[in-house]
């Protein structure tokens, strides 16, 4: 599998647009892998995890084109995961399409929100649910609960396909037993691991700083989860959590976890 993320950033990306913290003056300064718009990924050009406000920018900068996608699967429901508003551009009367050219998958507030937006609109809508495995197109994606929220099955994904798996985990905390009992004995080739707080913790528990980061990679190393081979790049980071890219990867370095950035490309 080829992953493409598309977008590295929390909830306002960075820099968060109305925001002066220290990490946004340093984006609006340099760019570069600072710049980050909203999370969002794709996996071997077709299959697409989240649809964030920034796509339809991250398929120009990237010259991609959503025609392509077969497939769309949601970790949950929040705005800067789920711009619903957006679905409207690939049916009639913004081109000839009668039909959405892909299946959306998601969880049941993701499936309510969608099917509330666009009651008659001719969607495939199919409800996920955590730790019941669904296929597509030769993949096999398993949710599992991410620690996110008490409103919804907030969703990170397991994606395999021929023997490899990515495990996709953005707006997860440290997850609860039920997700490490279920991960326990499986393999992950490739984790995508949110570090939304960086070096500035707070007591939410819906979000990992860099010492959680570095907690829920090693739990996995130590039960076997992950392969000690297996690449780790992080993801939906903020602008509130205190570290520029080159500071995040002195912080994260040691522990083997590369801090991700839009636009990255990497194999499973």
């Amino acid at each position: 599998m080829r992953i493409r993320l598309l977008g590295t950033g929390a909830a306002d990306g960075i820099p968060g647009w109305y925001s002066d913290t220290e990490v946004s003056a340093y984006a609006r300064a340099h760019g570069g892998k600072d710049v980050r718009t909203r999370s969002g990924a794709l996996i071997d050009g077709h299959l697409k995890i989240d649809l964030p406000p920034d796509t339809s920018w991250q398929l120009r900068r990237d010259g991609l084109d959503a025609r392509d996608w077969t497939g769309l699967a949601f970790t949950h429901s929040h705005d800067d995961h789920l711009a619903v508003d957006e679905l409207q551009y690939g049916l009639h009367p913004f081109n000839d399409r009668e039909y959405l050219g892909f299946t959306i998958y998601g969880n049941a507030t993701v499936c309510a929100r969608i099917s509330e937006r666009y009651p008659l609109w001719p969607i495939e809508l199919v409800e996920t649910r955590s730790f019941e495995p669904f296929q597509h197109m030769g993949y096999s994606i398993t949710p599992i609960r991410a620690k996110h929220g008490v409103d919804e099955d907030t969703q990170n994904l397991m994606v395999e396909r021929e023997g490899r798996v990515l495990l996709y985990a953005t707006d997860t905390g440290i997850w609860e037993p039920e997700t490490w009992e279920f991960l326990e004995g499986r393999t992950v080739h490739a984790l995508v691991l949110e570090c939304t707080e960086g070096v500035c913790s707070t007591h939410y528990a819906g979000h990992l700083d860099t010492d959680e980061c570095v907690e829920v990679v090693e739990r996995m190393r130590k039960q076997g989860t992950l392969t000690r081979e297996a690449p780790v790049f992080t993801t939906h980071h903020s602008h509130l959590g205190g570290g520029t890219h080159a500071q995040l990867e002195a912080v994260l370095a040691p522990s083997g976890i590369s801090v991700g950035f839009d636009g990255l490309e990497f194999e499973v």
